[in-house]
């Protein structure tokens, strides 16, 4: 692991990124959360989120106690992300079936009594689309950042070989076994 590098969790919402969080510390990665939003019946094991990140194009100041850490973002706040000098961003980006990503956001939005989304499935799954092709652009061309795909089917339908392939990615120092121990397949709803 690289102690000035900042490993960050991303991807849609809904998409595996609280349950790639508690892998990855459970793997021995400290991660960067504050609490702020308390686990739910969504996220029973809880969310792994620092609100601060959410105002990342005014507020940089926190990446500094990001190094060596883990932390969670929405995918299109990696376009935010500075350039740091001598700092690397490894980036894990989750990817989930869209129409599960839509089912399990309508889901969260019922039980929150919020309106669901004003745009049909398709027309929503082809923006997430466009905005996954943009993030990758983004991350392919810049020399700080790499990123490896994770499908969440295959963290929870395969965690053993999925915590060697991050831990790989990562370093190579994780406790494999702890990560494996992190996943739980019974919070697999919503399924397409």
């Amino acid at each position: 692991m690289n102690p000035a590098g900042i490993t960050i969790v991303s991807g849609l919402p809904r998409s595996g990124t609280s349950m790639m969080m508690q892998m990855i510390a459970a793997g021995g990665i400290e991660p960067l959360i504050d609490g702020v939003r308390v686990p739910d019946p969504d996220n029973p094991r809880g969310y792994y989120e620092f609100e601060r990140v959410k105002q990342i194009k005014s507020d940089k100041a926190w990446l500094e106690d990001a190094k060596g850490r883990v932390v969670k973002m929405v995918h299109l706040l990696l376009l935010d992300l500075p350039v740091i000098a001598g700092v690397n961003y490894s980036i894990v980006f989750m990817r989930r079936d869209l129409d599960e990503v839509l089912a399990s956001q309508a889901a969260m939005l019922k039980r929150l009594g919020r309106p669901a989304a004003p745009l049909p499935p398709a027309q929503l799954q082809a923006i997430y689309l466009k905005q996954i092709e943009q993030v990758y652009a983004h991350v392919a061309s810049r020399g700080d950042m790499r990123m490896i795909e994770v499908h969440y089917r295959d963290v929870v339908g395969d965690p053993k070989t999925l915590a060697a392939t991050l831990n790989d990615f990562l370093g190579a120092s994780m406790n494999t076994q702890a990560m494996v121990a992190a996943v739980d397949p019974t919070l697999y709803r919503n399924k397409a």
